[in-house]
């Protein structure tokens, strides 16, 4: 058994060490109160030699969505917030050292990205074009915790890479954004209480694994039980699982939730709401086998904004997986619902 342990992956650090990793971070911009808690950047955006397109998540959504956002005249381009990239040190408060070095394999990461010609591609070239974009969406989850306690509310526009965990990726989540996040906000919001409302289609096995045995988060995950990633080990660690079948239709799955968040409002009350909404759930997804209409993906970004409102708890929201073309138009029209509803505040209000 003892050299067994020997081999295994390194542990992550020790709590002194990732509490001053996170206190020297400089991902916790100041934000000045004339931009909207909306973060983004183009960096987001993923642009591969075309290889971003043998994978189907629509990797130019991100970029997208702020477009219809600007160009209707919902949201300034200049209040937007340009996070910074997620350096090393920052992405060692929760991963290993171990796991870090193995994204310099461009094998290692077509298998999490789960496109095969990328481990035919030098290195160097995969950090600047794929790696880069994902460490800029980390930085941007992870600053959207700081405007949420500030705001009441922001929206990383991208981030969400729920099957990520401290020592493994996979469906294309190379980090851990969710965990990450969620540890940053523990040292510097001094808070100690975590609600994570993980509606993306699939099961969110990373941050699962890595608040396996963490009475500070709460983890609420409705998902199709007939798809990736069949994580049953994390299944064990869900607080609160609501499993779907594929084809479930827009009406059940809204009142599965309206239940799924008043058991939760029971059984927990946290200080800040991670709100990971995939759209992989809309009817049409390859990925997702749901059947969830547009409109359907709006009440229910709706009601988890009311949800957290009525109780005055701040919320950030991740974007996450959605598989389809549509899907930004369909974020688009949400936050604009959102901001009609004013649940939201973008600060350029129409009419």
């Amino acid at each position: 058994m003892a050299a067994s342990s020997s081999s295994s992956p390194a542990a992550p650090a020790g709590e002194p060490l990732r509490q001053k990793r996170i206190l020297s971070s400089k991902l916790y911009l100041d934000v000045p109160s004339s931009k909207a808690p909306v973060v983004y950047s183009p960096a987001y955006d993923i642009s591969f030699l075309g290889l971003e397109k043998l994978h189907p998540f629509e990797s130019a959504k991100w970029g997208r969505i702020c477009r219809y956002l600007t160009r209707e005249g919902h949201l300034e381009k200049r209040k937007l917030v340009e996070p910074l990239e997620a350096c090393k040190e920052d992405l060692l408060v929760v991963h290993t050292e171990a796991y870090l070095n193995s994204l310099k394999s461009s094998y290692r990461v077509a298998s999490i990205v789960e496109v095969p010609p990328v481990s035919l591609v030098p290195n160097w070239i995969v950090h600047k074009k794929l790696l880069y974009p994902f460490r800029k969406q980390v930085g941007g989850s992870i600053l959207s915790a700081k405007l949420a306690l500030e705001r009441g509310w922001s929206i990383n526009v991208g981030g969400g890479f729920h099957h990520c965990s401290a020592e493994e990726g996979g469906g294309f989540c190379v980090y851990a954004d969710i965990s990450l996040c969620i540890q940053f906000a523990f040292v510097r919001l001094n808070i100690s209480s975590v609600l994570i409302i993980d509606l993306d289609a699939h099961q969110g096995n990373g941050h699962e694994k890595d608040f396996a045995n963490d009475g500070r988060v709460y983890i609420l995950d409705m998902y199709n039980a007939g798809i990736y990633p069949f994580d049953f080990t994390a299944k064990q660690y869900i607080d609160q699982k609501v499993e779907l079948v594929s084809g479930t239709k827009t009406d059940e799955y809204l009142e599965q939730l309206d239940n799924a968040l008043e058991v939760s409002k029971s059984r927990f009350q946290p200080q800040l709401i991670v709100y990971n909404a995939g759209t992989d759930i809309l009817d049409g997804d390859p990925l997702g086998k749901l059947e969830i209409s547009p409109e359907g993906v709006v009440t229910r970004d709706e009601k988890v904004f009311r949800f957290a409102k009525d109780q005055n708890i701040p919320l950030l929201m991740l974007t996450s997986g959605g598989y389809m073309k549509s899907s930004a138009r369909v974020i688009a029209d949400s936050i604009i619902n959102l901001s009609n509803k004013n649940l939201i505040e973008l600060g350029n209000q129409l009419g």
